[in-house]
Protein backbone atom coordinates (compact mmCIF):
# COMPACT_ATOMS: atom_id res chain seq x y z
CA UNK A 1 0.00 0.00 0.00
CA UNK A 2 2.89 2.38 0.37
CA UNK A 3 2.60 3.65 -3.46
CA UNK A 4 -1.20 3.53 -3.10
CA UNK A 5 -0.61 5.78 -0.16
CA UNK A 6 1.99 8.41 -1.56
CA UNK A 7 -0.01 9.23 -4.52
CA UNK A 8 -3.03 9.67 -2.47
CA UNK A 9 -1.22 12.17 0.07
CA UNK A 10 1.60 13.77 -2.08
CA UNK A 11 -0.45 14.13 -5.13
CA UNK A 12 -3.52 16.06 -4.03
CA UNK A 13 -1.65 17.89 -1.41
CA UNK A 14 1.06 19.23 -4.13
CA UNK A 15 -1.78 19.73 -6.33
CA UNK A 16 -3.79 22.03 -4.17
CA UNK A 17 0.08 23.60 -3.14
CA UNK A 18 0.49 24.99 -6.71
CA UNK A 19 -3.21 25.76 -6.96
CA UNK A 20 -2.62 28.06 -4.57
CA UNK A 21 0.09 29.54 -6.21
CA UNK A 22 -1.30 29.63 -9.79
CA UNK A 23 -5.10 30.91 -8.83
CA UNK A 24 -3.68 34.21 -6.70
CA UNK A 25 -0.95 34.65 -9.81
CA UNK A 26 -4.47 34.35 -12.05
CA UNK A 27 -6.51 37.13 -9.84
CA UNK A 28 -3.29 39.09 -10.31
CA UNK A 29 -3.06 39.06 -13.97
CA UNK A 30 0.29 37.15 -14.13
CA UNK A 31 0.34 34.49 -16.97
CA UNK A 32 1.21 30.66 -16.31
CA UNK A 33 3.28 29.06 -18.53
CA UNK A 34 3.12 25.80 -17.57
CA UNK A 35 1.22 24.04 -14.28
CA UNK A 36 3.06 20.63 -13.32
CA UNK A 37 1.93 18.00 -10.77
CA UNK A 38 5.49 15.96 -10.66
CA UNK A 39 8.80 16.51 -12.16
CA UNK A 40 11.10 15.53 -15.31
CA UNK A 41 9.70 13.86 -18.56
CA UNK A 42 5.97 15.04 -19.20
CA UNK A 43 3.75 11.74 -19.14
CA UNK A 44 0.40 13.75 -20.46
CA UNK A 45 -0.67 17.36 -20.83
CA UNK A 46 -2.91 20.16 -22.59
CA UNK A 47 -3.07 23.44 -23.29
CA UNK A 48 -6.14 25.71 -21.89
CA UNK A 49 -7.39 28.55 -23.86
CA UNK A 50 -5.01 30.78 -21.35
CA UNK A 51 -2.19 29.67 -22.74
CA UNK A 52 -1.18 27.76 -19.77
CA UNK A 53 -0.01 23.85 -20.00
CA UNK A 54 -1.17 21.55 -17.74
CA UNK A 55 0.80 18.50 -17.63
CA UNK A 56 1.23 14.76 -15.54
CA UNK A 57 5.42 14.34 -15.37
CA UNK A 58 7.30 11.46 -14.62
CA UNK A 59 8.58 11.93 -10.97
CA UNK A 60 6.05 12.33 -8.51
CA UNK A 61 7.70 14.52 -5.70
CA UNK A 62 6.35 17.67 -6.25
CA UNK A 63 5.07 20.17 -8.60
CA UNK A 64 5.47 23.61 -9.72
CA UNK A 65 3.67 26.67 -11.49
CA UNK A 66 6.11 28.26 -13.98
CA UNK A 67 5.18 31.71 -14.04
CA UNK A 68 6.00 34.02 -17.24
CA UNK A 69 9.57 35.58 -16.60
CA UNK A 70 10.71 32.25 -15.11
CA UNK A 71 14.02 30.81 -16.20
CA UNK A 72 12.75 27.10 -14.69
CA UNK A 73 10.29 25.51 -12.84
CA UNK A 74 12.10 26.62 -9.72
CA UNK A 75 10.72 30.44 -10.44
CA UNK A 76 14.50 31.54 -10.89
CA UNK A 77 14.16 34.94 -12.85
CA UNK A 78 15.54 35.08 -16.46
CA UNK A 79 17.60 37.89 -15.86
CA UNK A 80 18.00 38.33 -20.00
CA UNK A 81 14.28 38.35 -20.44
CA UNK A 82 13.45 41.14 -18.11
CA UNK A 83 16.21 43.96 -19.87
CA UNK A 84 14.72 46.13 -21.97
CA UNK A 85 11.45 44.11 -22.06
CA UNK A 86 8.45 46.03 -24.25
CA UNK A 87 5.44 47.50 -22.21
CA UNK A 88 2.99 44.42 -23.82
CA UNK A 89 6.08 41.63 -22.79
CA UNK A 90 6.08 42.87 -19.23
CA UNK A 91 2.17 42.57 -19.39
CA UNK A 92 1.23 39.46 -17.67
CA UNK A 93 4.90 39.09 -16.33
CA UNK A 94 5.73 37.77 -12.99
CA UNK A 95 8.66 39.46 -12.07
CA UNK A 96 7.47 42.88 -13.48
CA UNK A 97 3.99 42.34 -11.21
CA UNK A 98 4.18 44.89 -8.24
CA UNK A 99 6.16 43.18 -5.01
CA UNK A 100 3.44 42.83 -2.96
CA UNK A 101 2.30 40.88 -5.52
CA UNK A 102 4.92 38.59 -6.09
CA UNK A 103 4.98 38.24 -2.53
CA UNK A 104 1.13 37.02 -2.11
CA UNK A 105 1.57 34.72 -4.94
CA UNK A 106 5.01 32.93 -3.15
CA UNK A 107 2.93 33.12 0.15
CA UNK A 108 -0.48 31.70 -1.19
CA UNK A 109 0.85 27.93 -1.69
CA UNK A 110 2.24 27.56 1.99
CA UNK A 111 -0.78 29.10 3.07
CA UNK A 112 -3.31 26.97 1.12
CA UNK A 113 -1.51 23.98 2.50
CA UNK A 114 -2.37 25.40 6.36
CA UNK A 115 -6.09 25.92 5.30
CA UNK A 116 -5.99 22.53 4.29
CA UNK A 117 -5.16 21.26 7.61
CA UNK A 118 -7.01 23.46 9.49
CA UNK A 119 -10.04 22.34 7.57
CA UNK A 120 -9.54 18.92 8.47
CA UNK A 121 -8.56 19.27 11.83
CA UNK A 122 -11.82 21.67 12.12
CA UNK A 123 -13.95 18.60 10.47
CA UNK A 124 -12.85 15.65 12.91
CA UNK A 125 -13.39 18.30 15.88
CA UNK A 126 -16.86 18.36 14.49
CA UNK A 127 -17.19 15.42 14.25
CA UNK A 128 -15.28 13.84 17.38
CA UNK A 129 -15.90 16.68 20.06
CA UNK A 130 -12.88 17.86 21.81
CA UNK A 131 -11.81 16.11 25.00
CA UNK A 132 -12.75 17.92 28.52
CA UNK A 133 -12.04 16.67 32.13
CA UNK A 134 -14.90 14.62 33.05
CA UNK A 135 -15.36 17.23 36.18
CA UNK A 136 -14.17 20.90 35.14
CA UNK A 137 -12.84 21.34 38.67
CA UNK A 138 -10.31 18.70 37.86
CA UNK A 139 -8.55 20.25 34.61
CA UNK A 140 -4.66 19.86 35.06
CA UNK A 141 -5.38 17.52 38.14
CA UNK A 142 -2.61 14.64 38.61
CA UNK A 143 -4.95 11.55 38.21
CA UNK A 144 -2.53 8.29 38.25
CA UNK A 145 0.90 7.55 37.77
CA UNK A 146 2.41 5.20 35.01
CA UNK A 147 4.86 2.68 36.62
CA UNK A 148 8.45 4.06 37.32
CA UNK A 149 6.59 7.48 37.08
CA UNK A 150 9.45 10.28 36.76
CA UNK A 151 6.94 13.25 38.17
CA UNK A 152 6.03 10.36 41.25
CA UNK A 153 9.68 10.28 41.91
CA UNK A 154 9.87 13.72 42.05
CA UNK A 155 7.41 14.87 44.66
CA UNK A 156 4.18 14.93 42.69
CA UNK A 157 1.15 13.56 44.41
CA UNK A 158 -2.71 12.04 42.99
CA UNK A 159 -4.39 15.47 43.11
CA UNK A 160 -2.02 17.84 42.37
CA UNK A 161 -3.05 20.57 39.95
CA UNK A 162 -0.46 21.49 37.33
CA UNK A 163 0.01 25.36 37.05
CA UNK A 164 2.81 26.20 35.63
CA UNK A 165 5.84 24.91 33.54
CA UNK A 166 9.70 26.36 33.62
CA UNK A 167 7.48 29.16 34.99
CA UNK A 168 5.23 29.41 31.68
CA UNK A 169 1.15 28.86 32.74
CA UNK A 170 -0.37 25.82 31.24
CA UNK A 171 -4.55 25.63 31.17
CA UNK A 172 -5.21 22.22 29.52
CA UNK A 173 -3.55 18.84 29.53
CA UNK A 174 -2.41 19.24 25.96
CA UNK A 175 0.01 21.76 26.91
CA UNK A 176 1.19 19.99 29.82
CA UNK A 177 2.00 17.11 27.27
CA UNK A 178 3.24 19.83 24.51
CA UNK A 179 5.70 20.73 27.05
CA UNK A 180 7.08 17.78 27.71
CA UNK A 181 6.99 14.70 25.16
CA UNK A 182 9.72 16.74 22.92
CA UNK A 183 12.13 17.51 25.48
CA UNK A 184 13.55 13.51 26.83
CA UNK A 185 16.15 14.06 29.22
CA UNK A 186 15.29 17.48 29.95
CA UNK A 187 14.62 18.47 33.61
CA UNK A 188 11.91 21.04 34.02
CA UNK A 189 10.87 22.66 37.18
CA UNK A 190 6.78 21.95 37.29
CA UNK A 191 4.74 24.25 39.56
CA UNK A 192 1.68 22.52 41.00
CA UNK A 193 -1.44 23.73 43.44
CA UNK A 194 -1.64 21.25 46.61
CA UNK A 195 -3.93 22.15 49.37
CA UNK A 196 -4.32 25.50 48.09
CA UNK A 197 -0.59 26.21 47.97
CA UNK A 198 1.32 26.55 45.14
CA UNK A 199 4.69 24.47 45.35
CA UNK A 200 7.15 24.50 42.84
CA UNK A 201 9.48 20.96 42.24
CA UNK A 202 12.23 19.61 39.79
CA UNK A 203 11.37 16.72 37.45
CA UNK A 204 13.54 15.64 34.94
CA UNK A 205 11.87 13.90 31.54
CA UNK A 206 12.15 10.42 31.26
CA UNK A 207 14.04 9.53 27.77
CA UNK A 208 11.57 6.65 26.19
CA UNK A 209 11.74 5.17 22.97
CA UNK A 210 8.41 4.13 22.09
CA UNK A 211 7.20 2.06 18.76
CA UNK A 212 3.73 1.52 16.97
CA UNK A 213 2.14 -1.23 15.69
CA UNK A 214 4.42 -0.78 12.43
CA UNK A 215 7.61 -1.02 14.62
CA UNK A 216 8.61 2.92 13.74
CA UNK A 217 10.07 3.90 16.92
CA UNK A 218 10.00 7.65 18.35
CA UNK A 219 11.94 9.09 20.79
CA UNK A 220 9.74 11.30 23.53
CA UNK A 221 9.90 12.39 26.66
CA UNK A 222 7.34 11.35 29.30
CA UNK A 223 6.88 12.12 33.15
CA UNK A 224 4.20 9.23 34.02
CA UNK A 225 1.29 11.15 34.36
CA UNK A 226 -2.48 10.62 33.71
CA UNK A 227 -4.77 13.21 33.82
CA UNK A 228 -8.01 12.81 35.84
CA UNK A 229 -10.90 10.87 34.18
CA UNK A 230 -11.81 12.52 30.56
CA UNK A 231 -14.60 12.63 28.28
CA UNK A 232 -15.64 13.86 24.70
CA UNK A 233 -17.61 16.77 24.42
CA UNK A 234 -19.54 18.01 21.31
CA UNK A 235 -18.41 21.55 19.87
CA UNK A 236 -19.53 24.28 17.38
CA UNK A 237 -18.36 25.23 13.99
CA UNK A 238 -16.78 28.23 15.73
CA UNK A 239 -15.36 26.69 18.13
CA UNK A 240 -13.98 23.61 15.81
CA UNK A 241 -12.28 25.85 13.48
CA UNK A 242 -10.85 28.27 16.46
CA UNK A 243 -9.68 24.52 17.88
CA UNK A 244 -8.16 24.13 14.63
CA UNK A 245 -6.23 26.67 14.75
CA UNK A 246 -4.41 26.03 17.91
CA UNK A 247 -3.96 22.54 16.82
CA UNK A 248 -2.65 23.60 13.49
CA UNK A 249 -0.05 26.36 15.95
CA UNK A 250 0.88 23.49 18.28
CA UNK A 251 2.10 21.20 15.42
CA UNK A 252 4.02 24.09 13.97
CA UNK A 253 5.83 24.66 17.37
CA UNK A 254 6.71 21.21 17.70
CA UNK A 255 8.34 20.88 14.06
CA UNK A 256 10.32 24.00 14.51
CA UNK A 257 11.29 22.84 17.87
CA UNK A 258 12.60 19.23 16.35
CA UNK A 259 14.34 21.03 13.38
CA UNK A 260 15.82 23.26 16.25
CA UNK A 261 16.97 20.23 18.47
CA UNK A 262 18.09 18.52 15.57
CA UNK A 263 20.48 21.84 14.61
CA UNK A 264 21.93 21.61 17.99
CA UNK A 265 22.55 17.94 17.94
CA UNK A 266 19.69 17.26 20.95
CA UNK A 267 17.94 14.77 18.19
CA UNK A 268 19.52 12.57 15.87
CA UNK A 269 19.30 13.71 12.05
CA UNK A 270 17.83 9.74 11.23
CA UNK A 271 14.80 11.22 12.32
CA UNK A 272 14.78 13.53 9.36
CA UNK A 273 12.49 11.27 6.89
CA UNK A 274 12.05 12.08 3.20
CA UNK A 275 9.58 10.75 0.34
CA UNK A 276 10.67 6.94 1.15
CA UNK A 277 9.46 7.34 4.58
CA UNK A 278 6.57 9.44 3.42
CA UNK A 279 5.59 6.05 1.52
CA UNK A 280 6.05 4.00 3.89
CA UNK A 281 3.88 5.96 6.77
CA UNK A 282 0.93 6.88 3.90
CA UNK A 283 0.68 2.79 3.24
CA UNK A 284 0.54 1.97 7.17
CA UNK A 285 -1.78 4.62 7.99
CA UNK A 286 -3.93 3.60 5.10
CA UNK A 287 -4.21 0.64 6.25
CA UNK A 288 -5.65 1.67 8.83
CA UNK A 289 -8.37 3.15 7.52
CA UNK A 290 -9.89 6.67 6.24
CA UNK A 291 -10.07 8.71 9.34
CA UNK A 292 -6.43 7.96 10.46
CA UNK A 293 -5.21 8.14 6.76
CA UNK A 294 -6.85 11.82 6.57
CA UNK A 295 -5.36 12.72 10.07
CA UNK A 296 -1.87 11.87 8.63
CA UNK A 297 -2.60 13.78 5.25
CA UNK A 298 -3.56 17.03 7.78
CA UNK A 299 0.17 16.62 9.23
CA UNK A 300 1.44 16.01 5.67
CA UNK A 301 0.49 19.43 4.72
CA UNK A 302 1.71 21.26 7.94
CA UNK A 303 4.92 19.49 6.54
CA UNK A 304 4.93 21.07 3.16
CA UNK A 305 3.81 24.54 4.62
CA UNK A 306 6.94 24.61 6.74
CA UNK A 307 9.17 22.97 4.96
CA UNK A 308 8.24 25.35 2.11
CA UNK A 309 8.64 28.70 4.21
CA UNK A 310 11.90 27.97 5.32
CA UNK A 311 14.12 31.32 4.08
CA UNK A 312 15.99 28.53 1.48
CA UNK A 313 16.63 30.33 -2.31
CA UNK A 314 14.16 27.72 -4.69
CA UNK A 315 11.24 27.52 -1.89
CA UNK A 316 8.66 29.84 -1.32
CA UNK A 317 10.32 31.12 1.77
CA UNK A 318 13.63 32.03 -0.37
CA UNK A 319 11.77 33.89 -2.37
CA UNK A 320 9.67 36.04 0.28
CA UNK A 321 12.72 36.60 1.52
CA UNK A 322 14.58 37.89 -1.43
CA UNK A 323 11.21 40.11 -1.56
CA UNK A 324 11.80 41.58 1.92
CA UNK A 325 16.01 42.79 1.08
CA UNK A 326 13.54 44.10 -1.93
CA UNK A 327 11.25 45.96 0.31
CA UNK A 328 14.21 47.79 2.64
CA UNK A 329 16.98 48.47 -0.03
CA UNK A 330 13.71 50.02 -2.61
CA UNK A 331 15.00 47.61 -5.51
CA UNK A 332 15.54 44.08 -6.06
CA UNK A 333 19.14 42.40 -5.35
CA UNK A 334 21.47 41.97 -8.00
CA UNK A 335 20.29 39.98 -10.96
CA UNK A 336 23.73 37.91 -10.87
CA UNK A 337 23.88 37.37 -7.27
CA UNK A 338 19.79 36.30 -7.02
CA UNK A 339 20.65 33.77 -9.61
CA UNK A 340 23.80 32.24 -8.00
CA UNK A 341 21.67 32.26 -4.64
CA UNK A 342 18.96 30.46 -6.20
CA UNK A 343 21.21 27.89 -7.77
CA UNK A 344 23.00 27.31 -4.58
CA UNK A 345 19.65 26.87 -3.19
CA UNK A 346 18.72 23.93 -5.42
CA UNK A 347 21.56 22.68 -5.12
CA UNK A 348 21.01 22.43 -0.79
CA UNK A 349 17.62 21.33 -1.75
CA UNK A 350 19.06 18.50 -3.67
CA UNK A 351 21.95 17.54 -1.50
CA UNK A 352 19.04 17.33 1.36
CA UNK A 353 16.67 15.20 -0.49
CA UNK A 354 19.83 12.58 -1.78
CA UNK A 355 20.64 12.84 2.12
CA UNK A 356 17.06 12.19 3.75
CA UNK A 357 16.44 9.13 0.86
CA UNK A 358 19.39 7.53 1.82
CA UNK A 359 18.32 7.98 5.37
CA UNK A 360 15.24 6.64 4.61
CA UNK A 361 16.73 3.21 2.86
CA UNK A 362 18.74 2.72 5.56
CA UNK A 363 15.58 2.50 8.31
CA UNK A 364 13.71 0.20 6.09
CA UNK A 365 13.39 -3.39 8.44
CA UNK A 366 15.38 -4.94 6.09
CA UNK A 367 18.30 -3.45 6.44
CA UNK A 368 17.82 -3.05 9.95
CA UNK A 369 17.65 -6.73 10.51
Amino acid sequence: MWPVGFLLVLGPLVTLHELGHYLVGRFFGVKAEAFSVGFGKELAGFNDKHGTRWKLSMLPLGGYVQFKGDMNPASIPDAAALDDLAPEEKDGNFHHAALWKRALIVLAGPVTNLVVAVLIFAGFNMIYGKVVTLDAAQTNVVGSFSDGSAAKEAGLKVGDRIVAIDGDNVYQFNEVVEKIVLYPGKEIDITIERSGAALTLPVKISDVTESDRFGNEARVGRIGVYSAEQRREPVAVGEAVGLAFDQTAGLMRMMVTGIVQIVTGDRSVRELGGPIKIAKYSGEQLSLGWPTFISFAALISLNLAFINLLPIPALDGGHLAFYAVEAVRRKPAGARGTEWAYRMGVALVLMLMIFVTINDVVSLPFFQS
